[in-house]
């Protein structure tokens, strides 16, 4: 898939639509089509809801693509050559991620590094050396721009180019003195990718959403000193939702910030104590040639995690591996191409097979024996109607009426 300019604004004014999400994109992409036709059918689809939306205007949209030209950043969208394929792969990909720097380093095999922002003197040294072993060998290093850990990592794997995810929009790097930073890795053939808008200085909340992005990137993540309620907890809880590996730098019991670390060892992560122990389990996924997926669905024990106010409207599964997004106009769905007779039967299959028991979208199609984008369809109505209720990894379930 290849955008024209044209789609490409489209896809950036139904993105920063207030309430669309990476899921709801998606919802609606799969649904109408295109994103024109989505942002032609959103206020509609909306009102009914009692909260109707008004798409983000084509005014914003050139002026944000104009403003990021200006910098040098370019916009990729899921499903084209140089969208990363393992970003693709995760249930949460942004549609479209802005570019800054060189598309080769978002493309080749990577490793996470994350870490405490007050990191010990040891901490930052072993960083050093393991991001540096890391690039070495091949890999690309790629980390939040943090203070700490991530900086280390950063300016130890210059020579094999590293990535940094940001939190902001391109034009409002922080920390601020880290400026001088990203010139050194655009200078060393290494990358910047952002979701935000240009202009947007980051909030709390941003943070989490780019650490979805640093995870995702990559192979697998490290973290490397982490108190127990540190961010970076949040990224290596990412990379196991998206179906990544997870190491950690074991510590001191007595250091708090090895508190997030030890735990995440006894939990399970592959202990890291030298650049060998990320290369024995990363090279054999190269190796193999496929990328790492799986997330949520997977281990179910795990509740996701999710940092989107989205318009609920699909209900359906966002997980890609259920289809790519369309971005040509379709044809009648069965749906569409059915009686009033038909609909109805439909509608009532679906409900039948539906109980407060959570359920995906492909069990719900299996049972019925529907089209899943007809399955997508109904359970966008029920949704509207309040019939049904969305739980994480796209289940849904009857909404109980008492």
């Amino acid at each position: 898939m290849q955008l024209t300019d044209a789609q490409r604004l489209d896809w950036l004014r139904l993105i920063r639509t207030e309430g669309v999400g990476p899921r709801t994109f998606r919802g609606l992409i799969n649904r109408f089509g295109s994103a024109a036709a989505a942002l032609d059918a959103l206020p509609d689809l909306t009102r009914r809801t009692g909260k109707p939306t008004v798409p983000a205007s084509k005014t914003l949209a050139e002026r944000e693509m104009a403003a990021a030209a200006r910098l040098g950043v370019r916009y990729l969208a899921m499903g084209e050559p140089d969208y990363p394929k393992s970003l693709h792969a995760t249930d949460t990909a942004p549609p479209l991620i802005a570019l800054r720097g060189e598309v080769g380093a978002i493309l080749k095999p990577s490793v996470a590094l994350v870490g405490s922002r007050n990191a010990s003197s040891a901490g930052l040294a072993f960083t050093e050396r393991l991001a540096r072993g890391l690039s070495e060998a091949g890999l690309v290093v790629v980390s939040g721009l943090a203070r700490g850990i991530d900086a280390s990592a950063h300016r130890a794997s210059l020579g094999g180019g590293t990535v940094a995810a940001l939190a902001g929009g391109h034009d409002k790097i922080y920390p601020d003195n880290h400026r001088s930073l990203v010139e050194e890795i655009l200078g060393a053939g290494g990358a910047l990718v952002a979701e935000m808008p240009m202009g947007w200085v980051p909030r709390g909340r941003d943070f989490p959403r780019r650490n979805r992005i640093i995870s995702g990137l990559s192979l697998g993540t490290v973290v490397i000193e982490a108190a127990r309620r540190s961010g970076s907890l949040i990224t290596a809880r990412f990379a196991l939702e998206q179906g990544r590996e997870v190491f950690a730098v074991p510590g001191s019991p007595l250091d708090p910030r090895a508190e997030g670390t030890n735990d995440l060892i006894r939990q399970g992560a592959t202990l890291v104590a030298e650049v060998e122990h990320v290369l024995a389990v990363i090279e054999p996924l190269i190796s193999g040639g496929t990328v790492p997926g799986g997330g949520v669905n997977d281990r179910p024990e795990a509740e996701p995690l999710d940092y989107w106010d989205e318009i609920d409207l699909d209900g359906g599964d966002r997980r890609p591996a259920h289809g790519a997004l369309c971005e040509e106009p379709p044809s009648l769905t069965a749906l569409d191409a059915s009686g009033p007779s038909e609909a109805g039967d439909a509608h009532a299959r679906l409900l039948a097979a539906l109980s407060p028991t959570p359920v995906g979208t492909d069990l719900l199609a299996r049972a019925t024996g529907l089209p899943v984008r007809v399955v997508q369809s109904l359970l966008m109505e029920l949704e509207l109607s309040g019939w049904i209720e969305r739980h994480g990894s796209g289940s849904v379930s009857l909404r109980s009426r008492g």
